[in-house]
């Protein structure tokens, strides 16, 4: 993944040591959402036929779960209790995993928490993951905008800069020595 030239942010001065920001990668796309270059468009379509797949085979998995529980005539109460509980799990791990894509976690304790019951309602992060896909790369709006921003800071600082300091005029005002 760094066969890539493009520049990657370190968390607190976005450089690192002077050759301006670096974009982050992203998990099965590496730095190549920057350019759209590498084989992009097909690892976005592979990403997404993978997530997909894998959604059915969780799909699968669970009818057969759910079909054991038949089988072992637990009752219709706890049938409808899975049923409700791997229905809402994958709604609420759907709207947080599309949410995480435009936006970083508003704090780690609130992650943790979501943690298990993301676990539970693994399909519903499939999916999301699987729509994100036939857009853009799961994650890329984020990290672009962060990029960018990064890159717009470096560029002031480095224009700010710029010059020889010794070809400047010496400044004139308090502390010059004159009266």
């Amino acid at each position: 993944m760094s066969e890539h030239p493009h520049p990657t942010p370190d968390a607190d001065t976005g450089t690192d040591g002077g050759s301006g920001p670096r974009p982050e990668p992203l998990r099965f796309f590496g730095t190549t959402w920057v350019e759209h270059d590498g084989g992009y468009g097909l690892r976005r379509a592979a990403v997404g036929a993978g997530a997909l797949v894998t959604a059915a085979a969780a799909a699968l998995v669970l009818r057969l779960a759910y079909q054991g529980l038949s089988i072992a005539q637990v009752g219709g109460f706890v049938n409808t209790i899975v049923v409700v509980m791997f229905a809402v799990c994958s709604a609420i791990a759907f709207r947080k995993t599309w949410e995480g894509f435009s936006r970083r976690p508003s704090g780690a304790a609130s992650e943790d928490a979501l943690r298990s019951l993301k676990a539970i309602g693994f399909l519903g992060s499939l999916l999301a993951y699987a729509l994100r896909c036939f857009t853009e790369a799961p994650g890329e709006r984020l990290h672009r905008a962060e990029y960018e921003a990064a890159l717009r800071r470096f560029e002031k600082r480095r224009t700010t800069r710029s010059g020889n300091p010794a070809a400047r005029a010496p400044r004139r005002g308090r502390g010059s020595g004159r009266r």
